[in-house]
């Protein structure tokens, strides 16, 4: 298999993955309070939007790689 196609593939791959969950989450613990000995914290979640337009250009850019993979020169 030809790298190009490889690429090509798991560009496709995560374009469906990117369309699929659109965007991901992660949690981070933040200190709210740190007087002397005494520290207070806390987890705060945060998430990154994915807008369907990455998605969707993933896919058609893998599509497209995987279209010159397959020409013969």
């Amino acid at each position: 298999m030809k790298p190009i196609m490889l690429i090509g593939l798991v560009l496709i791959v995560l374009g469906i993955g990117a369309l699929a969950y659109q965007g991901f989450t992660y949690t981070s613990r933040e200190k709210i309070v740190d007087i002397g000995p005494f520290q207070a914290s806390a987890d705060t979640e945060k998430t990154i939007p994915l807008p369907p337009i990455v998605g969707g250009v993933a896919i058609a850019c893998g599509v497209g790689l995987v279209i010159l993979g397959r020409k013969k020169p």
